[in-house]
C-alpha cells in the first residue's frame, strides 16, 4: 500500500478496513480528479463515522461491519450529529461521503450494504448568492491598489479581482493560472471542478489590467510560472486574498458578504440581470446544474421586490 493521503486523520478500524479506505481515497484523487482538499475532507466525515461506530457498538469497525449496518444504525449517525448541533449542510455532506464510499465498496466487489440508500439526508436551507452591486464591485477593483505600497502587488489584486468579476471565475481558477494562460482574444479556456473545462469571455478592461500587472511582474516571465505570486514569488495564496478583500470592505465600507467569490456572484447577477439568458449563464460558470445557476433568478426577483417597494406609488400606500 502506497503512503496514506491522509496521514493525520485517525481511521477506527482494523488493518483491513483501512487498506480499503487508502484505496478509495487514492481513487477520489485519481480517477474522480478530486483536489487534495476535497479528499481529505471525505476522509475527516469516513473517520468521523468510522468513530461514532466504534462508541456505538464498542467494536473496532470491521468491513464485514460496515457492509451488516441497519437503517437504524445509519440514523443513529444522524441522531448523534443532530445532538452536537451540527448544521444540516455538514451532516448531508457527511451522508454524501458515505454514499460514496459504500458505492465504490460494491462497485469493487467489496460487498453491498442496500440500507444506506433507505436513509435520507436532513435538507438544508437553500441559501441565495450575495453579490455586491455594480458600483461596490467596481469600486473593489479599482481601490484595490490603495491597500500597498508596492505598485506590482495594487496591479495584481486589481488584475486579480477583474478576472473575478469581469470572467465569472472562482478564485481557485484565477489563482491556478500560469503566464501562457493569459488571454490574447475575448475569451479564454478555464479548467474547473472536476477537471472540466469551459470558455469564458475576457471584457477588454480585464485584458488591459491582466497585461498592466504582467508588464510588472517581478518575478521570471516563464510560461509555466504562476500568473499571480505573492511577496515570495510562489503562487498566490487564497488566505492573502480573503485578507485584502477583508481590508477593503473596511476601507469602502462594504457589507460582510463581501468576499472574493461574491465577484463571481455580482459577475453571474448582473448579467441576468441585463438579460442574460440562464443556460449561457451556467456554461460561463461552469455549473453542472441548472439548479445551482437557477439560485440567481431569487436575487434578481428579490432585487426587483425592494426597488418596488422603494419606488412604486401604490406601495407605501394603505390598500383601497
Amino acid at each position: 500500500m502506497s503512503e496514506s493521503l491522509t496521514p493525520s486523520i485517525h481511521y477506527v478500524s482494523d488493518k483491513r478496513l483501512r487498506e480499503i479506505i487508502e484505496a478509495w481515497l487514492i481513487a477520489l484523487k485519481s480517477e474522480r480528479r478530486m483536489s487534495p482538499k476535497t479528499v481529505s475532507s471525505y476522509g475527516y466525515d469516513l473517520a468521523s463515522f468510522l468513530t461514532f461506530l466504534n462508541e456505538h457498538t464498542e467494536k473496532v469497525p470491521t468491513l464485514p461491519m460496515l457492509l451488516g449496518l441497519t437503517v437504524k444504525d445509519f440514523r443513529a449517525f444522524l441522531s448523534a450529529q443532530n445532538r452536537k448541533q451540527m448544521q444540516h449542510s455538514s451532516m448531508a455532506r457527511k451522508m454524501s461521503c458515505l454514499r460514496n464510499f459504500f458505492r465504490w465498496l460494491a462497485k469493487n466487489d467489496y460487498g453491498k450494504n442496500a440500507a444506506i440508500r433507505a436513509v435520507h439526508s436532513p435538507k438544508s436551507a437553500r441559501s441565495i448568492p450575495k453579490p455586491l452591486d455594480e458600483t461596490d464591485a467596481l469600486k473593489t477593483i479599482q481601490t484595490a491598489n490603495e491597500l500597498y505600497d508596492t505598485p506590482w502587488l495594487g496591479l495584481r489584486d486589481t488584475a486579480l479581482f477583474a478576472l473575478l468579476y469581469g470572467s465569472g471565475l472562482r478564485l481557485g481558477e484565477a489563482l491556478a493560472m500560469n503566464i501562457k494562460d493569459i488571454p490574447t482574444g475575448d475569451t479564454m479556456m478555464i479548467t474547473g471542478k472536476g477537471n472540466k473545462q469551459r470558455v469564458v469571455p475576457v471584457l477588454p478592461f480585464v485584458k488591459d489590467l491582466l497585461q498592466n500587472y504582467l508588464d510588472a511582474y517581478p518575478g521570471d516571465k516563464n510560461p509555466e510560472a504562476p500568473l499571480f505570486i505573492g511577496k515570495g514569488k510562489k503562487r498566490l495564496n487564497p488566505g492573502v486574498v480573503q485578507r485584502q478583500i477583508r481590508r477593503l470592505r473596511i476601507l469602502l465600507n462594504l457589507p460582510e458578504t463581501a468576499t472574493p467569490h461574491a465577484l463571481r456572484h455580482s459577475f453571474a447577477t448582473h448579467l441576468l440581470s441585463a438579460g442574460g439568458d440562464l443556460r449561457t449563464i451556467q456554461e460561463l460558470l461552469g455549473h453542472s446544474s441548472l439548479s445551482t445557476t437557477q439560485r440567481y433568478t431569487e436575487v434578481d426577483s428579490e432585487k426587483l421586490g425592494k426597488i418596488y417597494n422603494a419606488a412604486h406609488p401604490r406601495a407605501k400606500r394603505k390598500p383601497l
